[in-house]
C-alpha cells in the first residue's frame, strides 16, 4: 500500500539487542513490532475508551511476516497500521515496517498481516465483536490521505 494510506505512523529505533549474528534485525522480531505497531494503533484509535468498560480480549489467530529488505542496528523505522477486513468474531490488520526517511518516500522492509480473534478468556473460544467495532476502526482509517479500503461484511 501507498504510506498515505494509514493514518497511522509510529517511529522508533532499533536496538541493538533486536539483530543476529549476520548484524540484521532478526525474524522473530518483525511480529514484536508488529505488536508495537497494533498497540500503538489501538491506542491512537482509542479502541479501549470506546468499549465502556466492555471486555475486548484477542488472540491473534494467524500472522503472516513478508520480508522485503533488511533493518539494521539504531536504524529508525517507522511502522504504520490500519484495519482491512472486520468479520463477526475477528479483525485482519495489516502492519508495514518501513526504513524512516526525511522525504517521505517508500522503503518498505516488511509487511505484517495479523487477524485477531475477539474471545471469551474463560473458554478461550470466538465471540462476535461489539457492533461499533467495525464504525470505530473505519473512521480513523478514513483520515488516510489514501482511499480507505471496503471492509467485509458480516
Amino acid at each position: 500500500m501507498a504510506r498515505n494510506d494509514f493514518a497511522f505512523h509510529h517511529r522508533f529505533r532499533v536496538r541493538w539487542s533486536e539483530t543476529d549474528a549476520q548484524g540484521v534485525v532478526f525474524n522473530a522480531r518483525y511480529l514484536d513490532y508488529a505488536d508495537v505497531a497494533i498497540t500503538e494503533y489501538w491506542r491512537a484509535v482509542k479502541f479501549r475508551e470506546h468499549a465502556d468498560g466492555e471486555p475486548l480480549e484477542f488472540h491473534v489467530k494467524k500472522a503472516t511476516v513478508t520480508w522485503f529488505a533488511p533493518i539494521k542496528p539504531d536504524e529508525l523505522i517507522e511502522v504504520m497500521a490500519r484495519t482491512t477486513a472486520i468479520g463477526r468474531t475477528s479483525m485482519t490488520q495489516l502492519v508495514e515496517i518501513h526504513g524512516a526517511t526525511e522525504d517521505g518516500s517508500d522503503d518498505l522492509r516488511a509487511t505484517v498481516d495479523l487477524v485477531s480473534v475477539h474471545v471469551d478468556l474463560e473458554v478461550h473460544r470466538p465471540i462476535p465483536l461489539p457492533d461499533w467495532v467495525r464504525h470505530v476502526f473505519t473512521t480513523f482509517d478514513a483520515q488516510a490521505d489514501g482511499t480507505p479500503l471496503a471492509l467485509a461484511e458480516g
